[in-house]
């Protein structure tokens, strides 16, 4: 029987710091008030790079790690909210960079539970007729902020991420999932909404490309729904919650992290945290999370991991590996 494999993972972020200090000199807020609320310090913002930029740089750190050739991969997919273009897409962009011209590539977007709703796609098409590919979340948020509003500006960064998958005959992989959406609260999160100017509209939509979130909701919503989602995938896996060595979430904040914790009974050192240096990424952060833990050498083969996206959408996403 063949099961799936994290070959390799890496991540990528921009040069550019900007810290809660910098921030402050455009907008009535400080360190204090910004990391005593979200957990977060500072963030990584591009200067002149795209989303497809930080996905290729990623794609080529893959296939250096995992020693395979562009060639060899039969698809790319790359979860993001922030794509360069609706086409072509972030993913046609990364096949054509790195030359891996018998895969191929699309985008997906799931916002934050974007690199989970991902690597279940490539679960599906790895059970198929195919044997290797990457999954990558990237994301250029930056310029989906307001930058003189407060409430979403100290909270999101850049940044790329990802993973080389593959077959394998070893007894290990994606061990089960759990996969929500709650659409008729999607408006709690938003952001990108296109104009629509067109001669023969009778209403006419206009564009507001940055993001909107009512902070209570998405909080309550993520300290509900995330313990009741992996409780059902822990309970598919014949697992309990204490056979989880790493529970790997969207580093959206540090209270929903915490308090996602408690709710769920586990020690909050299994709750590994990194959003105080980069701020939250979306698609991109479970993946920058998982390359920095395996790059320490906290996480390694043999353990049991949950990855866990929630966010926009509104979406939920949790999945059990054993690595």
């Amino acid at each position: 029987m063949e099961h799936l494999k994290i070959v390799a993972s890496a991540r990528q972020v921009p040069s550019r710091q900007v810290t809660n200090a910098e921030l402050s000199t455009m907008m009535d807020t400080n360190d204090d008030w910004i990391f005593s609320r979200t957990g977060i310090h500072q963030r990584q913002v591009v200067t002149t790079e795209n989303t497809s930029d930080l996905a290729i740089q990623v794609a080529e750190q893959l296939l250096a790690k995992a020693q395979v050739s562009a060639e060899s991969l039969d698809f790319i997919i790359v979860s993001t909210m922030s794509p360069d273009s609706l086409s072509p897409s972030t993913a046609a962009i990364v096949q054509g960079a790195i030359g891996a011209n018998q895969a191929f590539a699309f985008d997906l977007s799931a916002a934050c539970s974007g690199l989970v709703y991902g690597m279940s796609v490539a679960s599906s098409l790895l059970s198929t007729r195919y044997r290797r590919g990457l999954v990558i979340g990237a994301e250029v948020l930056s310029k989906l902020v307001d930058w003189q509003d407060r409430t979403t500006a100290v909270l999101f960064g850049d940044g790329g991420a990802g993973v080389l998958v593959e077959t394998t005959e070893e007894p290990i992989g994606l061990l089960s999932e759990e996969l929500r959406t709650f659409g008729d609260k999607g408006d709690n999160l938003v952001a990108g909404r296109f104009g629509n100017a067109n001669p023969f509209s009778g209403e006419i939509t206009l564009a507001d490309p940055y993001f909107h979130q009512n902070g209570r909701e998405v909080y309550n919503f993520a300290t509900r729904e995330v313990p009741a989602a992996l409780e059902a995938a822990l309970a598919k896996a014949q697992l309990s919650a204490d056979d989880v060595d790493y529970y790997l979430l969207h580093q959206a904040n540090a209270r929903i992290v915490s308090t996602i914790a408690k709710r769920f009974g586990q020690p909050e050192t299994k709750f590994p945290t990194n959003m105080a240096s980069n701020g939250n990424t979306s698609a991109a952060s479970i993946g920058i999370l998982l390359d920095e833990l395996v790059e320490s050498g906290q996480v390694h083969a043999g353990q049991i991991i949950a990855l866990v996206g929630f966010g926009g959408g509104l979406t939920v996403g949790a999945q059990i590996w054993k690595i």
